[in-house]
């Protein structure tokens, strides 16, 4: 242990992974040592940093923290009944503690929640890679395409085994036959989901390890030379967990694969990710870093920033900011209400605490109706809350009203980031505060390159946008004729110009290149400016001649477009 002078000034304490037996290369079990200094370091008064040496550290699931919790986006009591994480690197109640990473590459073996932050305060995770020794998507490469069969070769990460003609992929603590498929063009640098073709296939054979012929009855639609990519769809870990912290950084930091959610952060305020490789390792030779969404801001408040970071090879959204609207089920007394969770994979955590501004929301036009404050908020079981608040509730509820948390809504700066290999959407964000997303290069996302939302009866994901700036980014090739490259999206069903879910929208100085894809529809919306951006129209097949052709709009108001341009490229 030693201490030196911080970049702030301050006396800092540094330990060495090395002194609890930590050593790199080695090929043991580094969780050990990693618990030991970790609490070692939550028992030093004042900042401290835990230094790695350069080089390989494993974590096996054998000596991993079991501590349950429960996860917005992630898994239902029928999917997953056992909401216990499996955790590798486990901070508690911990305050300014770095874990400086020097280079390192963590291996994780096993389905583990890599990170977990728990009632913490100004952590850092900087200059660290991390990695599954053999992930939860597995890989193949099409080798041939017959009238009724295909020849696939497996990525050698993989094991799998086969009785009776039917397929199973295995590994240690987990097997799957079923479940989502991806396929990926190299040469086109896209992803799109596709049908299971090991669920529908006659029969399936090794023709030697590593190399199967997969009987269908109907000619296969994949093409040769493309990855497929094929998982289960259980969240039941998820790649880091941020949760009722605040002051979180990730610096400089490679997640390269993570199994389940991503990075959740939920009801945390100021996290920053920061020059974030969300890519494979090129050493590996696998195209998948995430199981699904790549980061997962639900019901966080105070400034989210996510800059100059690499989102690749993810099977869902890489970013997602969003609160959770609960529906009102109960009314127990004057200024009482019961809410309920309403989404089967969303449950369970609390959801508005003493204190807290909420808004009474209209289901079917989401628009607001009734502010007041909670006094006090008892989760009363996994899926229902009672809310007490300080004045009397209003009379009019009607069946399909929620109320949302005002006070948990994040101002979301998203700046100078890439993405691509993205079979969803880029960009999800549904908050009220400051929204900027800025100097990003999206290229061709299947779905939109950002979509807002705001709904009450899906994945009940609040709520309404009142400032939105999406500036300087370049869209290449993103949407297709159902998703617009940019998408303003309300799920309501009662649809009013008057009153409209969003506002102030300014969409100024992008670059726009598509074929068939919207450049921009919008629904009740008002104040909404496209300009000075440029759009050009690839392929002489498009429909797209002028620029009403490339946008929509519904019950919108106070549209404003100016100076755009629109040019076909043949």
């Amino acid at each position: 242990m030693t201490k030196e002078q911080g970049a702030k000034g301050k006396r800092q304490t540094v330990l060495q992974l090395a002194d609890f037996g930590g050593m790199p290369d080695s090929g043991e079990d580094a969780m050990s040592a990693m618990q030991l200094a970790i609490h070692a370091a939550s028992r030093v008064d004042g900042p401290v940093v835990l230094e790695c040496a350069p080089g390989r550290y494993d974590f096996f699931a054998s000596g991993a923290t079991r501590k349950p919790y429960y996860i917005s986006n992630t898994t239902s009591e029928v999917e997953n009944p056992d909401v216990t994480k499996t955790i590798g690197v486990f901070l508690k109640g911990m305050r300014e503690f770095t874990l400086e990473g020097n280079g390192s590459l963590f291996v994780f073996h096993g389905k583990q929640t890599m990170f977990l932050v728990d009632a913490c305060e100004h952590i850092v995770f900087q200059n660290i890679n991390v990695d599954y020794e053999q992930p939860t998507v597995v890989e193949m490469t099409v080798l041939e395409t017959g009238a009724r069969h295909l020849i696939l070769e497996v990525h050698p990460a993989y094991r799998y085994e086969i009785e009776e003609g039917k397929l199973a992929w295995v590994a240690d603590g987990w097997r799957f036959l079923a479940g989502p498929m991806q396929e990926l063009d190299l040469e086109e640098n896209r992803t799109w989901r596709t049908d299971n073709l090991f669920e529908h296939a006659v029969k399936v054979e090794e023709i030697y390890r590593g190399k199967l012929k997969v009987h269908v009855n109907d000619r296969p639609v994949q093409t040769n030379g493309n990855i497929l990519q094929v998982r289960d769809g259980i969240r039941d870990q998820v790649g880091a967990f941020i949760h009722r912290s605040s002051g979180v950084r990730f610096t400089n930091v490679g997640m390269h694969f993570m199994h389940g959610l991503g990075i959740v952060c939920q009801f945390s305020e100021n996290m920053t990710f920061e020059r974030m490789d969300m890519r494979p390792r090129k050493e590996t030779g696998r195209t998948v870093s995430a199981f699904a969404d790549f980061i997962h801001f639900s019901g966080c408040r105070g400034l989210i920033q996510v800059n100059d970071s690499r989102f690749s090879g993810g099977h869902d959204d890489p970013i997602n900011v969003h609160g959770t609207h609960l529906r009102i089920v109960g009314q127990p007394a004057q200024n009482q209400v019961k809410v309920r969770f309403m989404h089967h994979q969303t449950y369970g955590f609390e959801a508005f605490f003493a204190g807290d501004e909420v808004e009474f929301v209209r289901g079917k036009s989401l628009n607001a109706y009734h502010g007041n404050k909670v006094a006090s908020a008892v989760l009363l079981n996994p899926r229902e809350m009672l809310l007490t608040l300080e004045r009397a509730v209003p009379e009019a509820i009607e069946p399909e009203d929620v109320v949302e948390n005002v006070t948990w809504t994040p101002e979301v700066s998203i700046i100078g980031n890439e993405f691509e290999r993205v079979p969803t959407r880029g960009i999800l964000a549904t908050t009220r505060r400051k929204v900027v997303i800025a100097r990003n290069r999206f290229e061709k996302m299947t779905m939109s390159a950002v979509f807002i939302a705001d709904d009450a009866e899906s994945w009940y994901e609040s709520g309404r946008v009142q400032q939105v700036s999406i500036r300087d980014n370049h869209f290449i090739a993103c949407g297709n004729e159902r998703h617009p490259v940019l998408f303003v999206a309300p799920e309501n069903t009662l649809i009013q110009a008057e009153q409209p879910v969003h506002s102030n929208i300014h969409i100024e100085n992008n670059r726009f290149e598509t074929t068939d894809a919207l450049v921009l529809s919008a629904k009740s919306t008002h104040n909404i400016g496209f300009l000075n951006n440029e759009i050009i129209v690839k392929g002489n097949q498009s429909a797209f001649n002028t620029l009403q052709d490339a946008i929509r709009f519904e019950a919108c108001t106070a549209i404003v477009l100016e100076g755009n341009s629109l040019n076909r490229e043949g």
